[in-house]
């Protein structure tokens, strides 16, 4: 399975959110809300979930095996990090500042 897209959606500066993530996988199935964590210096993903009755929350979707989780949450914090620099440089540049290469 090949991660064909990475769509930010949302950026956040407070808290411990970073961001809200939409992944298509084969040009074909659409994965929304996959949360950009920051926590303990460290940045992971958070799948998709839904809170139970019992207040616990389950995943509706989720990676099965570990090496997948890895390769797509590697691929989730660069589009992070590759948006928020955009987000940056824009406000920079609609600012008025110079921009530093």
């Amino acid at each position: 399975m090949q991660i064909t897209d990475i769509r930010v959606r949302k950026l956040f500066d407070d808290g411990p959110m970073k961001a809200v993530v939409s992944v298509t996988f084969d040009s074909q199935l659409a994965v929304h809300d996959i949360k950009v964590i920051n926590a303990r210096d460290k940045f992971f993903i958070v799948m998709p979930s839904r809170k139970n009755p019992d207040e616990t929350y389950r995943d509706i979707v989720h990676p099965i095996n570990a090496q997948f989780r890895a390769e797509l949450e590697t691929e989730v914090i660069k589009a992070y990090e590759a948006a928020l620099k955009e987000a940056r440089t824009a406000e920079i540049f609609e600012a008025g500042e110079p921009i530093e290469a």
